[in-house]
């Protein structure tokens, strides 16, 4: 087959993520739904048994043992769309792999040397990081977050960004684009992952200290225990972006004489990461909890998102390989 070939195909299969993906984005709200829907009806059942036994005893104890019998069918229903959409996302995620597999073999070179390339590959990585990280915790509650970000930012790349195959430039002709930008992608990775656990930690604060919740958010976990995983996750994301920030000078070196130059992309991947430097600094040694240390991080995750959208559309600069 041609590289226009495989590059046909693998815009098919990217056409047909985003349909997977959308489904499973679906299930997740439905599950996120179905946890408000058990948390409401449980507690104004649960009034109302209150109520009733206060007539008599036996009424009371029948009607509580129905709210109970009732609350947990409506989990298990509930607990069915979390684990459909896991199966949705895992299935679309196989779907997305092989569209930048074969993306990459029409390119004859790996596939992030442009935005609509690098939108397929940090799309990917982000919802392979929430499945991977699903295996150890239990983040199903996350799963509107990362595939609704997932379906907004793949489906804006693959409509607006979409180029057809090119040569590679020649500053990109080296084995630090497959270093370099890698790292950076799976850096981008734990970095939404971070944000997501983070606003989940906002919605629960702002309701933990009300005598009765509001829907699903009674369900999540705390905010202390989402504030604690954010912070891991935040900061394996920050290792990989220091990381990125050296191999990137390492490689500018090689490709233009100088190890910085103040460019807005270099400038931009600078801030980010003293934007994360500063919410691992001030959460460990000035005692930084609570909103503040959530509001940062999702500060930083979306001056991620400026670097990658903003700076590459509107910023000329050394790095500028959008492709458009």
């Amino acid at each position: 087959m041609t590289s226009v070939e495989f590059d046909a195909y693998s815009l098919v299969m990217i056409y047909s993520a985003l349909v997977v993906y959308a489904i499973a984005f679906i299930a997740f709200a439905i599950d996120l739904s179905g946890r408000s829907m058990v948390t409401a009806d449980a507690a104004a059942e649960a009034s109302a048994g209150e109520s009733r036994s206060g007539r008599t005893a036996a009424e009371g104890s029948t009607t509580n043992v129905g709210v109970v019998e009732r609350a947990d069918v409506s989990t298990r229903s509930a607990i069915k769309f979390a684990r459909v959409g896991i199966s949705l996302t895992a299935l679309a995620w196989v779907l997305h792999i092989g569209s930048i597999v074969l993306r990459g073999v029409a390119d004859g070179h790996v596939p992030w040397s442009n935005m609509y390339e690098f939108s397929m590959v940090g799309t990917a990585v982000m919802a392979g990081v929430f499945l991977a990280l699903n295996f150890k915790l239990d983040l199903k509650f996350l799963g509107t977050f990362v595939t609704g970000l997932v379906v907004l930012l793949l489906g804006v790349a693959t409509v607006n960004f979409y180029v057809s195959v090119v040569p590679l430039p020649v500053a990109l002709q080296s084995p630090w684009l497959v270093i370099h930008v890698a790292v950076a992608t799976l850096g981008t990775g734990f970095f939404a992952i971070g944000a997501g656990l983070s606003v989940a930690q906002l919605l629960s604060m702002s309701h933990q200290h009300k005598p009765e919740g509001t829907g699903f958010l009674t369900r999540l976990p705390s905010a202390e225990r989402l504030e604690s995983l954010a912070y891991r996750v935040i900061v394996i994301g920050f290792v990989l972006w220091t990381f990125t920030l050296i191999a990137g000078a390492i490689w500018a070196e090689h490709a233009w004489g100088r190890y910085w130059g103040w460019d807005t992309k270099e400038v931009w991947t600078f801030i980010i990461w003293t934007l994360f430097a500063g919410y691992i600094h001030a959460r460990a040694t000035r005692g930084w909890r609570g909103s503040r240390s959530a509001w940062l991080a999702i500060v930083g995750f979306a001056a991620v998102l400026f670097n990658f959208s903003m700076v590459n559309l509107f910023f000329a600069g050394w790095h500028s390989y959008s492709g458009l």
